[in-house]
């Protein structure tokens, strides 16, 4: 990505992992508590620092600690996505 004078926007870190999860890795994070209360599920993308951006259905949700997130599927190339179940 490019900002509007045409220099790149970002970098590209040295390591590939960050705490043992890495860019398109599947995560729930369950939050306890503060702005971004709940649980939230989706594609996760990493910073060095360990905040990870998680893709939902819904929309991205920035700055989930690492320590509040599951492994559920190891990134390995494709998309996914989760049908919802109706509940009886």
């Amino acid at each position: 990505r490019l900002d509007k004078f045409g220099f790149p926007r970002g970098y590209l870190m040295r390591q590939k992992q960050v705490k043992g999860f890495q860019t398109g890795d599947r995560v729930r994070a369950i939050v306890p508590a503060g702005k971004k209360t709940g649980s939230h599920m989706g594609r996760v993308a990493i910073r060095k620092t360990g905040s990870f951006n998680i893709q939902t259905e819904q929309g991205a949700v920035q700055g989930i600690s690492w320590r509040h997130c599951t492994l559920l599927q190891r990134g390995d190339g494709y998309g996914y996505h989760q049908i919802p179940t109706i509940q009886p």
